[in-house]
C-alpha cells in the first residue's frame, strides 16, 4: 500500500470522531461529538497563545488534534467512569494504547511514529505542551457542561467541577481561566438549587 492510500485510510478512520458522541450536550440539547470537542480545544489553544510563554504552539495544536484519535477505534469513555475505578482505568489505558499502536501502523512510518509519540506524550502529561493540552481538555469539557442544561449533569459531575485545579496549577493564566469557568459552573448549580458545599468538601477530601 502506498503512502497516499495509508493517509486516506487514516483520514477515513478519523471520520468516526464526527459520529462518536460524548457525555456532553450543547446548549441546543444536541449531544456533542468527539470531533467538536477537539475542534474547540484547538480554538482555545489559539486564543490563549499570547498568554502562554515558552511553549511550542505547533506541537500543542498537533497534540490536541491527536489526543482523542484513539476514540475512533475504542469509542469515548467518560472520565467519571474511571475516576474511582482503578481496574476500569487500567483497562481503558490498555485499550487506548493498543488503538494508538493500530493507528501508528495504519500510517506511513514517519507520520505514524510522530502521531503515536504525540499521543503518548499527551497521556504521560510530563512536558509543558502535554500539561497545557490536558488543562485545555478539562477546561473545554467544563465549559461545555456550563453551556448545557443542568439536567444533563450527573451528580459526579457536580464534584468534578471542583477538581480542575490539579490540572491547571502549574500556570497562572490557566488558573485564572479555570476560576472563571468554575464560577460559572457553580452559579449554574446554585441556580438549580444544588448545595455546592457538599461537593466542594468531597473534592477537597
Amino acid at each position: 500500500m502506498n503512502d497516499i492510500a495509508k493517509i486516506i485510510n487514516a483520514i477515513k478512520l478519523a471520520q468516526n470522531l464526527k459520529m462518536e458522541l460524548r457525555h456532553s450536550w450543547l446548549s441546543n440539547g444536541r449531544q456533542e461529538s468527539v470531533a467538536e470537542h477537539t475542534w474547540r480545544m484547538s480554538f482555545m489553544a489559539i486564543l490563549i497563545a499570547p498568554y502562554i510563554k515558552n511553549i511550542n504552539h505547533e506541537k500543542l495544536i498537533k497534540m490536541i488534534i491527536i489526543h482523542d484519535l484513539v476514540e475512533a477505534i475504542v469509542g469515548d469513555i467518560p472520565a467519571f467512569n474511571t475516576l474511582y475505578q482503578i481496574e476500569e482505568k487500567n483497562k481503558k489505558e490498555q485499550m487506548e494504547f493498543e488503538a494508538a499502536l493500530e493507528i501508528k501502523n495504519i500510517l506511513p512510518k514517519e507520520i505514524g511514529e510522530e502521531v503515536f509519540h504525540l499521543w503518548l506524550e499527551f497521556e504521560e502529561k510530563k512536558t509543558y505542551e502535554a500539561k497545557v493540552a490536558n488543562a485545555l481538555d478539562k477546561l473545554e469539557v467544563q465549559l461545555q457542561h456550563n453551556e448545557a442544561h443542568i439536567s444533563t449533569w450527573l451528580e459526579i459531575e457536580y464534584e468534578m467541577l471542583y477538581k480542575m485545579s490539579e490540572h491547571v496549577n502549574f500556570d497562572s493564566f490557566l488558573s485564572q481561566l479555570k476560576d472563571v469557568i468554575e464560577k460559572d459552573g457553580e452559579n449554574k448549580m446554585l441556580e438549580a438549587g444544588i448545595k455546592v458545599e457538599k461537593y466542594k468538601k468531597i473534592s477537597d477530601s
